[in-house]
């Protein structure tokens, strides 16, 4: 089984920055992809970033130029710093990763945004 931790959620006056962080654990023979997904209040979720095993990136519209994802193969994990952040980036953000194929999922952390 694998497991994903996430931290480095919390509360941020807007134009701030915040880096959530994810480490994955168990039994992992290979990380294919690791991103964030974010979910506000009455919203769909969106994918906001991915990174894949290869290094190539993947961003919402919303967050390009802001966010940037990175992973430490070494270290399971993976990071999204977040930039510049607006009131409407506040939502539950989930870190996923496929691992061995399979989809696992964090616990969600909250970043809420200050106007």
């Amino acid at each position: 089984q694998v497991q994903l931790v996430e931290s480095g959620g919390g509360l941020v006056q807007a134009g701030g920055s915040l880096r959530l962080s994810c480490a994955a654990s168990g039994s992992i023979f290979s990380i294919n992809t690791m991103g964030w997904y974010r979910q506000a209040p009455g919203k769909q979720r969106e994918l906001v970033a991915l990174i894949t095993r290869a290094g190539t990136t993947r961003y919402a519209d919303s967050v390009k130029g802001r966010f940037t994802i990175s992973c430490d193969n070494v270290k399971n994990s993976g990071y999204l710093q977040m930039s510049s952040l607006k009131p409407e980036d506040t939502a539950v953000y989930s870190c996923y990763a496929v691992v061995n194929y399979d989809v696992f999922w964090g616990q969600g952390t909250q970043v809420t945004v200050s106007s």
